[in-house]
């Protein structure tokens, strides 16, 4: 059993696990991470995407008794029908331009001047969200409970900016979400509920279409991935809802704009190979 690879799957369990939910770039994050630590082949990139599922499940544990409720009540309450549907609704664009793009992106966006540019714009993307709540833009939508499918389908449209290289999912989702008249609570519920079905399809399906490139011996790496990435991931989502109960989401964005920079400096100088 090779040690130094375990904790090398380790170290991208965590970075994964501390960067999906948060409005940072997991993407970004783990490429740098991967380029550090010499898992940046193609294997590396299966991995990447595989132990996305380890964080979706500190999501749903989290979320559990909302998810019991939906579930209990979904057969007759209107209620949990109507959450089912707008998580669905949500989820339907990603796997329609998903499979229409994922190639040409993959071939043509995973390159440093995109991924910089996604973090910088994304950086004061937030900063302009947050100025316009802090103006006292309306809020149509306090809770997801509030949301129509008309609100699920525009939150899982901009949802699909994150095909971008550095945008961040949950970036995209959260302050599109406001932007769009949901609240800061509201439209960070939503972020999760929809990374459920988002996450777990996304890493299935790359699971099955790069089979080929995996063995029974690399089971042990992906597991010491899934954990890492499940606890590190539990710790942050506990964090971020208590966070977003009275602060806003200005830090990340100057962290956003600072790391952007570094992604252009580190391509520039080839310190770090920033390719998907």
């Amino acid at each position: 059993m090779d040690i130094l690879l375990l904790i090398k799957a380790a170290v991208m369990g965590v970075v994964e696990g501390l960067t999906e939910f948060l409005p940072i770039s997991s993407t970004g994050h783990l490429i740098l991470a991967g380029s550090l630590l010499g898992m940046d082949d193609a294997k590396g990139k299966v991995f990447d995407i595989a132990i996305q599922t380890g964080a979706i499940v500190a999501v749903i544990l989290v979320y559990a008794q909302r998810l019991k409720a939906v579930a209990a009540g979904f057969p007759s309450q209107p209620q949990a029908q109507r959450f089912v549907t707008n998580v669905a609704i949500g989820f339907l664009p990603a796997v329609v331009l998903g499979l229409l793009l994922g190639k040409a992106i993959k071939a043509h966006l995973f390159t440093p001047t995109v991924v910089a540019s996604a973090f910088i714009v994304g950086g004061f993307v937030i900063l302009w969200a947050e100025r316009r709540q802090a103006s006292g833009r309306a809020v149509r939508v306090q809770s997801v409970d509030d949301m129509t499918p008309l609100d699920a389908l525009k939150v899982g449209l901009v949802q699909c900016l994150a095909m971008i290289p550095g945008t961040s999912r949950s970036g995209a989702t959260i302050i599109g979400g406001m932007f769009l008249g949901l609240s800061r609570q509201a439209a960070t519920d939503y972020s999760f509920f929809l990374a459920i079905p988002t996450l777990i399809g996304a890493g299935l399906y790359s699971l099955y279409k790069e089979r080929a490139l995996l063995s029974v011996a690399d089971l042990p790496m992906f597991g010491v991935g899934l954990v890492f990435s499940f606890l590190s991931a539990w710790v942050c989502v506990r964090w971020l809802l208590r966070y977003v109960a009275s602060h806003s989401f200005v830090p990340f964005a100057y962290y956003r704009i600072a790391f952007g920079i570094v992604v252009l400096v580190t391509a520039h100088q080839g310190w770090i190979v920033w390719k998907g």
